[in-house]
């Protein structure tokens, strides 16, 4: 496989916040897509102390964690726990207790998981809505 010619997994959502990090996961996460979703992150951060997240996860054929270094899921979780408020995962699998168990005891992160059907519950509670795509 030619990742260059891949379609990325991670794509953007714009949003009518701009301290909502949304994104659709569409079908197999690859490591790079994982440090790509790491690096769009830590731009967020650089620009709002404060985010909160929406993941809409479409098709969604696994990840492939064990090839993401060490140090970005260490440092990930770290900044995860500094600048995520809220978190909305929306769809299938419901990941929200294996990323709970991840997180320390003291974090402050609320994750909630939405069904599909569910979708609009999500974005009211971030109280967001996605924009058209232009």
């Amino acid at each position: 496989m030619n990742y260059l010619e891949a379609v990325p997994a991670v794509r953007r959502i714009d949003t009518d916040r701009d301290d909502l990090f949304a994104i659709d996961v569409v079908g197999h996460v690859t490591a790079a897509d994982a440090e790509n979703l790491f690096g769009l992150l830590e731009a967020a951060y650089a620009l709002h102390p404060k985010i909160d997240v929406l993941m809409r996860l479409i098709d969604h054929e696994g990840v492939d964690w064990a090839d993401v270094s060490d140090e970005t899921l260490e440092q990930g979780k770290a900044h995860a726990v500094e600048h995520v408020g809220r978190c909305a995962a929306v769809g299938q699998p419901n990941w929200v207790p294996s990323a709970q168990s991840l997180l320390p005891a003291s974090s402050s992160v609320e994750l909630r998981h939405f069904e599909a059907k569910d979708e609009a519950s999500a974005w009211a509670w971030l109280d967001a809505r996605p924009l058209a795509p232009r």
